[in-house]
């Protein structure tokens, strides 16, 4: 192939130049430069507006997905299965004594259960309308509480009334498909001081709680004899109502009867139902007595009021069968399972009575092998008393479903936690008939010595509750009666708020339960347990570790202390469960307290342990207890030289009082049209970093959670300050605050008495008891000096609390430390339960 050839144009085809043709101008650079300056302007703005824009929205979606984590559950498998709690795989622990918050009442564990329950009243008293139903401490009894109850088929229980005592018991047998048949069997005797028998009205009622229907089956006009019923976890099933037998020498066919079948809105409003629904046109008419007018149910509508507030279709059946009859009677009510085909008999009479016997029996001889009181040479009376306490915990267990309330820095209001089940004990059925955290773990320290297996349920309920941060709601107020029971302002929980992670000492528990029986079938059953719950377990720990965490490296304050300083004397730590035990007095982000690093050092110990056993990494926890354990960091972190104590830290000052506020009237100006005076706060001297100097409860926690070693010198100081009676010593047990305090029994506002200032907490004895125990058996300087406290401590606190119950007949709250008189909320069968493992010297 040849060359390209170049093209040449020649003749016409060539254009001629153009002569005008002129260069063209060059451009105006000034003018150039302003049209750049200005499109980047307007290019930088709209890029400014898209960020802005994108930014705004993605602030939006961070918020909202924050906004949603307080109430977005652990996506870790749940411990528990969601049918855990029916009757096809728990049938023994299907029904149970699950309302602490009712003298006496039964359900299910179920999220909507039939509930069945007692109210009484006594006829021609002073006080007309007198009923009895939820457990209040205003009503004043003499006394009342569980003998015995196992936790499961069983209980025997006595309320002492003013003239009278009522008995109830209860038995329940497996069969069919539904938990099997109950009975109960109710005993009216009167008082040996009584002028006169009483004339006594109890109130069997049911209810159903939205699903579900009840049928009343009446016979003699106005005798409810029986009551049939379905719902999706009982099917069918029948409440039987006996006619009242003699009792001792009394007749009870004299009997008076009425009864009210209606609907209820909810079952906190049960009570105000039968009471507005109580009638005084019934006469009761002994044949050798006078005739009198006596109150009965008659009728209750649900007013157009009500139903505006509630769905129709959200309503209840709710029946009454009310017997009029003078004691002494016994009467029973047989509940009967409709898929129960094949029973050997009725759960009545002689049945009945040979089937109590038998439970009394079985548990006289498991509570001695669990607890070995006799042999210890305990009177008779002692070992009935520590029966009670364990009765009364057993028996206060609750089964709640429902939501929490809670809130977040990123929720503008309260939001509703997701809907889920609470297996617990509570601390007082008059006061607190509800789950507490911190509670609970004192709690299953007693149970786990009656039955791991509960524990284990129980703790997998708590853990089923935490959310995707780790966060637990520490009360638990989940339905309409738990709610009728609290005040407003303490139903929000906020997710910044911790609760002493209490739930390890029964882990604690369990461990070694499980390193020294490893043979027993709750102990194969712990390691499946443990997997479930560990993934849960972990991410609590890490919400503590990083939500908590103080000013500087490995040290830990508790969130949500009161704020508005002005109005109390030291502003509480409710989150801390000592609420108003001195701390500093300006609370600020610089402070360190010593009983959560305590927790902390606890917990991460009990990490280690639990990783350990299912083979997963467990260096972190150790590292973490290994650094926490090591007492010359916590003597660096929480040792004052000038006190001699483990402290707080943080900016404090002791010249601080309660005064009250000057207003200031204008004379000849009425008094009533200015504010009324308050007490405020009164700082004398402007606070300043440094140790808190309260010598209490929080000063011996090192030694409560038994972290310092043996050989620690400052096991010396704390002996000291817990046998010198000017401190903390007295003839009952240890007290909160030193008599030596500045804040000792102070109320914190003109409203708001001492709590944790003084009194005596049988929860916190029981830590010291248990260290006393640990230090005096351990070889070291302080051995012989910690065992003689322990017997001197031990003792004590038994003598006391026995002593106290046999007085007014309850265990309470906390005890005076001057009297040793018990006060506060009443029962209190939680913690103050803790003496009998004291008896027991089970640590």
């Amino acid at each position: 192939m040849g060359r390209r050839r170049k093209r040449v144009a020649t003749g016409d085809g060539v254009p001629s130049p153009r002569k005008e043709e002129k260069n063209p101008a060059p451009p105006r650079k000034e003018k150039k430069k302003k049209t750049d300056i200005g499109k980047m302007f307007i290019n930088i703005s709209i890029g400014l507006c898209i960020f802005s824009l994108i930014w705004f929205f993605y602030a939006l979606y961070m918020r909202s997905s924050l906004a949603r984590r307080v109430v977005t559950l652990h996506p870790s498998p749940r411990v528990l299965d969601a049918n855990s709690s029916s009757p096809a795989v728990s049938p023994e622990r299907y029904w149970g004594t699950y309302r602490p918050q009712v003298y006496f009442g039964m359900k299910t564990r179920s999220s909507r259960s039939v509930v069945t329950g007692l109210m009484w009243m006594r006829q021609f008293a002073e006080m007309d309308g007198n009923l009895r139903h939820t457990c209040e401490q205003g009503d004043h009894l003499l006394g009342y509480g569980w003998l015995m109850h196992d936790g499961v088929s069983f209980g025997v229980q006595e309320v002492h009334d003013r003239d009278f005592t009522l008995t109830t018991e209860f038995v329940k047998r497996m069969g069919g498909d539904h938990g099997g048949d109950w009975t109960w069997r109710i005993t009216a005797k009167q008082h040996g001081t009584a002028i006169s028998a009483p004339v006594i009205s109890l109130m069997f009622y049911a209810a159903t709680d939205i699903q579900g229907s009840l049928q009343a089956h009446v016979e003699e006009k106005n005798r409810l004899s029986s009551v049939t019923g379905t719902s999706e976890e009982l099917g069918n099933f029948k409440i039987t109502f006996g006619k009242p037998t003699a009792g001792e020498g009394a007749s009870g066919k004299y009997a008076r009867y009425n009864y009210l079948q209606t609907k209820s809105p909810g079952l906190d409003k049960l009570t105000d139902i039968v009471k507005n629904s109580l009638n005084h046109k019934f006469v009761f008419s002994p044949p050798k007595g006078e005739k009198r007018h006596y109150f009965a149910v008659d009728s209750f509508k649900v007013t157009n009021h009500q139903n505006q507030q509630k769905d129709p279709k959200m309503e209840s059946d709710f029946v009454v069968h009310q017997v009029t009859v003078q004691t002494p009677f016994q009467i029973e009510v047989l509940f009967e399972s409709g898929s129960f085909r094949e029973r050997p008999n009725q759960l009545v009479g002689l049945v009945l009575t040979d089937e109590l016997e038998k439970r009394k029996v079985a548990f006289d001889e498991k509570f001695e092998s669990a607890f070995g009181l006799q042999a210890k040479g305990f009177a008779s009376s002692q070992i009935k008393f520590a029966k009670a306490a364990l009765s009364n915990m057993l028996g206060g267990m609750g089964y709640f479903f429902g939501q929490s309330v809670v809130q977040s820095v990123y929720n503008e209001h309260p939001v509703l936690y997701p809907e889920g089940p609470l297996f617990t004990a509570v601390p007082s059925r008059s006061f607190f008939p509800r789950g507490f955290l911190w509670d609970e773990g004192f709690h299953q320290l007693l149970i786990s010595k009656w039955d791991t297996r509960l524990t284990q349920d129980v703790i997998a309920h708590w853990l089923d509750l935490i959310n995707v941060e780790g966060w637990i709601p520490r009360e638990q107020i989940l339905d309409d009666e738990a709610r009728s029971k609290v005040p407003s302002e303490f139903i929000v929980q906020n997710n910044e708020n911790a609760n002493p992670p209490t739930l390890f000492l029964a882990l604690q528990e369990l461990l070694e339960q499980l390193d020294a029986q490893p043979e027993l079938l709750s102990s194969q059953t712990m390691l499946p347990f443990l997997r479930r719950l560990y993934p849960r377990l972990q991410t609590w720990f890490e919400w503590f570790n990083t939500t908590q965490a103080g000013p500087i490296a490995n040290s830990y304050r508790w969130r949500g202390r009161d704020k508005d300083t002005n109005l109390f004397l030291n502003p509480k730590t409710l989150t801390s469960g000592l609420d108003d035990y001195p701390r500093a007095s300006h609370p600020s982000a610089d402070e360190r307290h010593v009983d959560l690093y305590c927790w902390m050092t606890l917990a991460s110990g009990i990490m280690a342990n639990v990783a350990r056993i299912l083979g997963e990494p467990h260096q972190v926890y150790e590292n973490t207890h290994r650094t926490l354990s090591n007492n010359d960091l916590l003597n660096k972190l929480h040792w004052s030289e000038n006190l001699h104590t483990f402290s707080d830290y943080g900016n404090h000052t002791q010249a601080v009082s309660l005064q009250q506020e000057k207003v200031f009237v204008p004379p000849g100006q009425p008094r009533h049209q200015f504010p009324v005076t308050r007490w405020i706060r009164s700082v004398r001297k402007a606070p300043k970093l440094q140790y808190v100097n309260a010598l209490g409860y929080v000063s011996l926690f090192p030694f409560l959670l038994r972290i310092l070693t043996p050989d620690s010198s400052k096991i010396e100081h704390i002996l000291r300050d817990i046998q010198d009676p000017e401190r903390l010593w007295t003839p009952y047990g240890l007290r909160s605050l030193s008599r030596t305090d500045t804040i000792y029994m102070k109320r914190n506002t003109e409203h708001d008495a001492p709590y944790w200032r003084g009194p005596i907490w049988i929860n916190i004895n029981y830590l010291a008891v248990r260290a006393l125990h640990h230090y005096g058996s351990l070889e070291g300087p302080y051995k012989e000096k910690a065992a003689t406290l322990y017997q001197e401590l031990r003792t004590n606190l038994i003598n006391n609390v026995y002593k106290q119950y046999m007085e007014t007949g309850y265990i309470w709250e906390q005890y005076s430390d001057s009297t040793g008189r018990g006060q506060g909320s009443h029962p209190f069968t939680g913690w103050s339960a803790l003496t009998v493992l004291i008896m027991a010297e089970e640590y």
